[in-house]
């Protein structure tokens, strides 16, 4: 990317906004160094490393790391196996607690909410070398301020408390002196230090009345600060175990330094894992405070901005526009007056392009598209140059004819004001010359002018398109509107009118008009007024629109409660009715049996069959209500609403985005792709789309009639077999079954057929008999032979 392009449109002054949000000299460093890529993978992993930050930062407050130093001069002086200072180590205990901070945090948040949902921030934590034998005993050994702690060794515990005996042992001895009759030869009832050693503050005509060494002297003169002798001895021997304390400490750190020395390209790697993930939550630490948007990437070169706004400017200064530019057109020329908002707008696409490609978040207001560009060019503002003697043109024609001889078809050329600065009629046919060339080579190209020819040229060629920027001819002031689709319309007479100009000047200026630029002009007002029109139109129907989407919303509800209240009174009635089916059947049970030992005791004239005494208590079964879930309709359709399968469109309730359902884990949480994110989502969380939920209904009838046809040809193309097991069934269901398998061998025409009850207890086989002998439609019947399984099975022949 080039250099130029960078300062022109102001990228430096977006990064320093970041700084403020970074932590560590390592994040501050990549901040300095960053430049927009070319690469697409590398603007799409910048983009999601982004994406993934927000998404820790909305559900779990963001990283959180301590201000780290850069330790690269610590780490040299490890190489070299020099003893680091108290300092110098804390500096790296700060990198080895934040370390397993992180790691922590990470393990956290992955086992909470967001497993598999952060791939590339995981994979940077998962670099990180963890070192907690080494964090401990750096924590043991030196506090925060780098002081060499009790705990780092026995021997400077014992010194530290021989030093404290002695010191209080020589500041009573001194007490003497400030609280007994010596006080009066003091300047001040205190004890102080100078040199390291402790002295009453004596005035200098008493310095004789205490004894001891001076170490010091008031600037005045007047007072001497004297060792008394009395503690001078314990003094000497305080200052013996100061050293061999200060010794001990020499040691300790010395060790320290060694096991550090260690694990030097590991400290080294974590600082700088820590360094980018503090630089990535930056950057959606920034997006926050800008409401930003993480964008879409287009591999074809589309740019489509919806309601975008200048990130220097800010959300609540700005006009939001909608700036679009590759899908349709590759050609943008942009017209309207002088201070209405055109520069800003072609910076603002021109910016947001360079901060996508920078990982960072947009300004916009609706999710919107970018792509990624070898380079931009820009040609904007005034490029005179007085040390090279060049005009304003000359100097804007230089920078072009550059730009001309870099870009290609995977560049984004933004002209300001192109070919102004010289003879109008000249000025717009080089500039018609250059946007055809950049269109030649392929490049998307967005341009702003004044020429009126150009707005013909953006009419008439193929793949341009005009815009505008919107005047308010009431009010004379800018709407900073930018209007695609149609060119700016002059507003010289319109603006003179308005200020008070009289007629019959107006009327000898439009005179002198060329009929051409006037018709033009009628022409770009009438378009104006219709799409204000179409426009108005359009949220008119879009209210009425949300109107009728509310009030069917409020129907459906309404359908709902109802739908539900009479499946509660319907399972309330069954509820009663099966009480009293369940006596029915009951008493209708007891009568069967009484009527079946009857007939099978009596014979089979004027009595009823087998096959009428199963229909009777069928009937009655049949009058059974279920209260289940499977056989109430409106719970079915409604859980059957809920259902979810892999590859339906869903939407996430909790951030009202639309995604695409990858698989199901086996914590009951769904795996959504969402945009370049995926993340794991309750399935309370998530709600299919209508068009899913439509094509899955219009699936769900086709199946039923699938089977509905298989079973209409399934019954008749069915056969019979000529065999009947009843074994393992209970006694009055194989005689229910007996008797409907009767029906349809006679229906079959079969002469002879095999009933199989076994030998067990007997039970089954007498009741087959019994059944068999009082059945009409059995001419005769005998046990099998004994090779074909005895009086196991019985042959039936029928009538």
């Amino acid at each position: 990317m080039n250099q130029k392009v960078l300062q022109t449109l102001e990228y430096e002054k977006v990064k320093q906004l970041l700084l403020p949000f970074v932590q560590t000299a390592q994040g501050k460093a990549m901040v300095d160094t960053l430049t927009p890529s070319s690469s697409y993978d590398e603007v799409a992993e910048w983009l999601q490393e982004t994406a993934e930050a927000a998404m820790v930062l909305r559900l779990h407050g963001g990283l959180a790391l301590p201000n780290l130093e850069d330790i690269q001069k610590q780490a040299r002086r490890l190489q070299i196996q020099a003893s680091l200072n108290g300092s110098e180590i804390v500096s790296l205990a700060k990198v080895l607690q934040a370390t397993a901070a992180i790691a922590h945090f990470f393990q956290r948040i992955q086992a909470d909410d967001m497993q598999g949902s952060l791939p590339l921030l995981q994979a940077k934590v998962d670099q990180l070398v963890l070192l907690p034998e080494l964090t401990k005993q750096v924590q043991e050994t030196i506090d925060d301020q780098g002081r060499v702690l009790d705990s780092a060794s026995s021997a400077l515990a014992s010194f530290r408390r021989q030093m404290a005996g002695k010191e209080a042992a020589i500041r009573d001895q001194l007490a003497n002196y400030t609280r007994g009759k010596s006080a009066r030869y003091l300047s001040e009832t205190i004890v102080t230090k100078r040199a390291d050693r402790y002295v009453l503050p004596v005035k200098v005509e008493y310095r004789h009345q205490i004894p001891g060494i001076v170490h010091d002297q008031s600037q005045s003169g007047q007072t001497y600060y004297i060792e008394p002798q009395a503690v001078v001895e314990l003094a000497n021997d305080l200052s013996e175990v100061r050293v061999l304390a200060l010794a001990e400490e020499d040691r300790v750190l010395s060790e320290l330094s060694v096991l550090l020395a260690d694990h030097r390209e590991d400290l080294l790697q974590n600082a700088d894992i820590l360094g980018r993930l503090d630089f990535i939550n930056a950057k959606a630490l920034l997006a926050k405070s800008q409401n930003a948007m993480a964008p879409e990437l287009s591999k074809d070169k589309t740019v489509a901005l919806h309601r975008a706004w200048h990130p220097l400017i800010g959300e609540e200064q700005s006009v939001k526009n909608d700036i679009l530019l590759g899908e349709h057109y590759q050609t943008l020329i942009i017209t309207g007056p002088n201070t209405g908002g055109k520069t800003i707008t072609i910076k603002t696409l021109g910016l947001l392009q360079l901060l996508a490609q920078s990982g960072l978040f947009i300004t916009v207001g609706r999710p919107s598209t970018v792509t990624v560009f070898d380079d931009i060019f820009a040609d904007i503002g005034d490029e005179q140059s007085i040390e090279q003697n060049l005009s304003t043109f000359s100097s804007h024609m230089e920078n072009i004819k550059g730009i001309l001889s870099q870009t290609d078809e995977n560049s984004l050329v933004i002209f300001d004001e192109l070919g102004a600065g010289t003879d109008p009629s000249e000025g717009a046919a080089l500039a018609m010359a250059i946007l055809d060339r950049t269109k030649s080579l392929g490049a998307n190209t967005i341009a702003t002018t004044h020429y009126p020819e150009l707005k013909l040229y953006g009419n008439e060629r193929a793949g341009t398109q005009n815009a505008s920027m919107v005047f308010d001819v009431e009010t004379l002031k800018p709407t900073y509107q930018l209007l695609i689709g149609v060119p700016g319309q002059s507003n010289a007479l319109a603006i003179a009118s308005r200020l008070g100009f009289d007629q019959a000047l107006l009327n000898d200026a439009k005179t002198m008009v060329n009929p051409e630029d006037q018709q033009l002009n009628d022409m770009i007002k009438d378009l104006v007024s219709e799409r204000q029109a179409v426009k108005a139109e359009r949220a008119h129907l879009q209210e009425e629109q949300k109107q009728v989407d509310d009030k069917q919303e409020q129907l459906d509800d309404k359908q709902d409660k109802l739908e539900k209240e009479r499946a509660k009174l319907m399972l309330a009635a069954k509820k009663q009715a099966n009480e009293l089916v369940a006596k029915t059947r009951r008493e209708a049970d007891k009568l069967i049996k009484e009527i079946r030992s009857e007939r099978l005791a009596g014979g089979q004239q004027n009595k009823l069959s087998e096959q009428d005494l199963q229909k009777q208590k069928q009937a009655i079964a049949s009058l059974q209500q279920s209260d289940k879930l499977e056989k109430n309709k409106v719970l079915q359709k409604a859980k059957r609403a809920k259902e979810l399968n892999e590859g339906d469109d869903v939407v996430v309730s909790s951030y009202n985005q639309q995604g695409t359902l990858v698989k199901k884990h086996k914590n009951g949480q769904w795996e959504v792709q969402m945009g370049i994110l995926k993340m794991l989502v309750d399935e309370d969380d998530l709600k299919k789309t209508e068009a899913t939920a439509k094509a899955q209904q219009e699936k769900q009838k086709t199946k039923r009639q699938k089977v509905k046809n298989n079973a209409a040809r399934s019954g008749n193309t069915g056969r019979v077999q000529a065999k009947l097991d009843l074994r393992g069934v209970r006694y009055e269901a194989a005689l229910a079954d007996l008797d409907r398998y009767l029906d349809s061998v006679v229906l079959a025409n079969l002469s002879s057929v095999e009933i199989i009850h076994g030998k067990g207890s007997g039970a089954l086989r007498q009741g087959v008999t019994q059944f068999l002998r009082s059945d009409r439609r059995v001419k005769d019947y005998h046990f099998a032979s004994a090779n074909a399984g005895g009086d196991g099975a019985t042959i039936v022949t029928l009538k």
